[in-house]
């Protein structure tokens, strides 16, 4: 068995290793074994959250890992179709032990994953992984169960369903805007990827103000992300303009990525809203060490934009959980990715769609400017960013042909642009990005590095 766990999770095309109902039924008895020992608090009760998003092969996972953790004394508690974050708040508001999200994110819906919150509502730490890890490897070599203890189980635990987890979570997030309808001069239009956000993300907008124009929130299971949501947001542009629209909001399928369109119909980057973000924080004495921290995937622009605002910048690993990490260490209050994922530690405890949307809308209003002179803080480098497919992940540094095109791309670009190639942690994908002073070059130059990384690992 190779390493289960990427950047977020587990994932992989549904029924099919490593996402399996054997699998599931695995982790979810080794959830119960890892967090039921966090503490020895006399009972040894286990109480686990579940949520999902709209995929066809949740309810598969959901109930396989339910029985997981059933059959090893463990108490579920269901939230059906929720966003990530909505989990991750369940799980520290009704103090349960963990969190479980059956997701894929912004995959299509064929694929989906697994992944874990801890009793406080936070991604689980690398060692934390490792070790449900290593419970499933005991697992894999004893069948009987008895790697989980399970000797030592007196009776199987029961699913509970949490009361009104949709109605709950909306209002934790209504709760971090203060007034009374305080976005109904806002028009916009929210693009829920008809995914996780499809029922909540109305009823928090709606309840705070807003009379929003909703596109893909029917969801059937098979079309969550489909030339919809964060990834593909053609249609709610062509909607903004139409609709003459103040802005656009476009989630994910679980809800914890945002990407807006300005008024004129132009999509910003996740980059972007964090620098408006940052900026209308900082003004309002509310950005606690006047620092943000990013990804090494972040635009150069960001790092330029936030030193002209007097903001300090830390450039974490790419994921959630290392910039997380830094945000902790430095004491960030605000943090997050390109892709529009981002951070709010004030707030909550994990990247929130929804809240990142709240936190953007807040500063149009506190600046009484359209998103479009917001975005101007920050000039966008051309960037490129193209995927290629592998057959395996050897280190880039052992390849010397790769090497050599990745010196020499930089060695062209000099201080007016960089290139960053790496692994992606979900997907059996390399990723060449690069920045460079126009389009053209840039194109160009990734392209040469793609080729190059096609013929030494492409399938």
């Amino acid at each position: 068995m190779g390493k289960l766990f990427g950047t977020d999770g587990i994932r992989g095309v549904a029924n099919r290793y490593p996402i399996t109902p054997e699998m599931a039924l695995k982790l979810g008895r080794a959830a119960v074994s890892i967090f039921r020992n966090q503490e020895k608090n006399g009972n040894n009760m286990c109480r686990i959250v579940i949520g999902k998003d709209t995929r066809l092969s949740g309810d598969m996972l959901e109930f396989a890992i339910a029985a997981g953790i059933c059959s090893m004394g463990g108490e579920v508690y269901l939230a059906g179709v929720i966003p990530t974050p909505g989990v991750a708040f369940l799980t520290s508001s009704i103090n349960a032990d963990a969190g479980i999200v059956i997701s894929a994110s912004h995959n299509p819906y064929y694929d989906n994953g697994i992944k874990f919150f801890n009793k406080k509502g936070f991604k689980l730490s690398d060692d934390m992984e490792a070790a449900i890890e290593s419970e499933i490897k005991k697992a894999v070599l004893d069948d009987t169960g008895n790697a989980f203890k399970q000797e030592n189980v007196i009776q199987p635990g029961r699913v509970h369903d949490i009361e009104n987890p949709i109605a709950k979570y909306a209002d934790f997030l209504k709760n971090t805007i203060k007034g009374i309808n305080p976005f109904q001069s806002i028009k916009l239009v929210i693009d829920c990827s008809n995914g996780a956000a499809s029922q909540v993300a109305p009823e928090v907008f709606k309840g705070l103000g807003a009379d929003p124009e909703i596109i893909f929130a029917e969801p059937d299971g098979k079309n969550i992300n489909d030339n919809c949501g964060s990834q593909h947001t053609g249609t709610l542009c062509k909607a903004v303009m139409e609709k003459k629209a103040d802005l656009g909001l476009a989630f994910d399928g679980d809800g914890d990525r945002l990407i807006a369109v300005d008024e004129k119909g132009k999509e910003l980057t996740g980059d972007q809203i964090l620098a408006i973000c940052a900026g209308d924080m900082k003004q309002r004495g509310l950005l606690k060490n006047d620092l943000l921290v990013s990804t090494v995937m972040s635009n150069l622009g960001l790092g330029i934009a936030l030193k002209k605002m007097g903001i300090k910048h830390i450039a974490s690993l790419v994921g959630d959980r290392y910039v997380m990490e830094d945000m902790i260490a430095g004491g960030a209050v605000i943090g997050g990715e390109d892709s529009g994922h981002m951070i709010f530690l004030d707030h909550h405890t994990t990247g929130d769609g929804i809240l990142s949307a709240l936190r953007l809308m807040e500063a149009m209003l506190n600046n009484s400017k359209p998103l479009s002179e917001l975005a101007s803080v920050m000039d966008v480098f051309p960037q490129v960013l193209l995927g290629v497919e592998v057959k395996e992940k050897p280190d880039i540094n052992t390849i010397p042909e790769i090497v050599d095109i990745i010196k020499s791309v930089e060695s062209g670009l000099g201080e007016q642009g960089r290139v960053l190639v790496r692994y992606s942690g979900t997907q059996p994908l390399c990723r060449v990005m690069v920045e460079g002073p126009t389009m053209e070059d840039t194109e160009r130059d990734c392209r040469k590095i793609v080729e190059v990384v096609r013929r030494m690992l492409g399938v």
